[in-house]
């Protein structure tokens, strides 16, 4: 077994301003899309400077829908007992799924204003998702987050204040699966011709396989625990769907046209 590497979560301190690592893995996230999105962004006939726009309706629908996805999905009794803790955003508490319907609503919204077609929109967006996706589960691993269940392989880490056994490091697993892998495929397949829709479709379903997979050995909420069969979590449970909706897009695009990036003009 391996000993957890000893991380401050606090990367800068002047004074009483600090600024936690994992607040900077968002600011990662964002200035990593920002910049991906500034070179690609001809492609769909978009300026650069549209870009920043789109971060920030972005921007909005992760934080806005992350909280209120974590609140409905891991806390619904304590928002029924203490409706304003919504609010409480520093007790901690964002869910994927719930950041996914924001950007989705936030996507609608863009694409609306830019007289952009909805499913364009998404597939120049999905591919620099990831880079979020990694660098949040960086920050969940600095902080001592999703802790892993007990195993005994050799790369086991013994999780701080959770006793002396050694327990998958599944946020690492999700950076490698969600952010790096899912990038890389998602990067290749814009570069190439593709059916509209195709992207996005093709996001869902490897976040769903990658998701549904590390739940396996990652430890269940504490307020929730198994919630069927004695294995099934509440991540599991939530990305049957995304599976189902990312297949039925795969299938969909086929008869949608064809778009091809090497024929964008470059970015200005």
């Amino acid at each position: 077994m391996l000993s957890y590497p000893d991380i401050d979560p606090i990367a800068i301190a002047l004074g009483p301003f600090k600024v936690h690592w994992y607040g900077l893995m968002y600011v990662i996230g964002f200035v990593g899309a920002w910049w991906l999105g500034r070179k690609r962004a001809a492609r769909i006939g978009l300026k650069p400077d549209d870009i920043g726009d789109l971060l920030f309706y972005g921007a909005l629908g992760v934080v806005l829908g992350g909280r209120v996805g974590y609140a409905i999905f891991y806390g619904f009794e304590r928002l029924m007992a203490d409706p304003l803790w919504i609010f409480q955003v520093w007790d901690g508490g964002m869910s994927f799924h719930g950041g996914l319907v924001g950007v989705l609503i936030a996507a609608g919204l863009f694409a609306r204003k830019h007289r952009l077609a909805f499913f364009q929109l998404t597939d120049f967006v999905a591919p620099m998702v990831p880079i979020g996706l990694g660098a949040g589960r960086i920050g969940n691993f600095i902080n001592h987050e999703l802790p892993g269940r007990v195993t005994d392989v050799p790369w086991a880490l013994v999780y701080p204040g959770l006793g002396p056994e050694g327990r998958h490091p599944s946020p690492l697993y999700e950076f490698v699966l969600e952010g790096v892998v899912m990038f890389i495929v998602l990067w290749w397949v814009s570069s190439q011709p593709r059916r509209r829709g195709m992207i996005s479709g093709l996001f869902l379903l490897l976040y769903a396989v990658f998701r549904f997979a590390v739940e396996f050995v990652r430890q269940p909420d504490p307020q929730l625990g198994f919630i069927a069969f004695g294995w099934l979590t509440m991540g599991q449970l939530l990305t049957v769907p995304m599976a189902l909706v990312g297949v039925a897009l795969i299938v969909w695009s086929r008869r949608q046209p064809v778009d091809d990036a090497r024929n964008a003009p470059p970015a200005a």
